[in-house]
């Protein structure tokens, strides 16, 4: 699963993330993870309108990421201007955040740390949500960016450092 460019992060010990460049990779590492134990709401994705409807428009429910990124899309949670006060309702249901703002869709933790921010809060929200996960600030802008490149970030914070180094090193190809 190597990235598409030369940037690799540092593993921290405390969160993975990367950005995927096709569905294809970032349905095997979403599926990994899975089948390790960790559930769709420990599990943080992030990808622009274009980049759902590109990878997940008709066949959004052919896969289990995929029917992350299409949890109640047609009904899901609209965030507009700074209106914060359905975090509690967001984190209850874990539904996905819809952006329109932005054109961001968030799936996971991460939507309630946006949805706090308001859409208002555009690019601030998105690293702020990012760093207060545990991703170091210079990769959240990366990250932002390739988003909007048309990316697809997923994130997780893993049970212990031994796992989270294994799958660190399967996501970016590390020997």
């Amino acid at each position: 699963m190597n990235n598409s460019n030369d940037f690799r992060p540092d593993y921290n010990g405390k969160y993975v993330s990367r950005v995927f460049r096709n569905r294809e990779e970032a349905d095997r590492a979403f599926a990994e993870l899975e089948s390790r134990g960790y559930t769709k709401d420990e599990i943080n994705v992030m990808l622009s309108d274009k980049t759902r409807d590109t990878h997940f428009g008709d066949n959004a429910h052919d896969s289990d990421l995929g029917d992350k990124v299409a949890e109640n899309a047609g009904t899901g949670s609209m965030i507009g201007g700074g209106i914060g006060a359905v975090v509690g309702a967001i984190a209850a249901i874990g539904s996905n955040v819809i952006f329109p703002g932005l054109g961001l869709v968030v799936a996971g933790p991460l939507a309630a740390g946006l949805a706090g921010a308001g859409a208002g809060a555009a690019t601030g929200g998105i690293i702020g949500a990012l760093t207060g996960a545990g991703v170091p600030e210079e990769e959240a802008n990366f990250y932002k960016d390739e988003v909007k490149e048309g990316g697809i970030y997923m994130g997780f914070q893993p049970r212990d450092e031994e796992e989270g180094r294994e799958l660190y090193n399967r996501w970016y190809d590390v020997d």
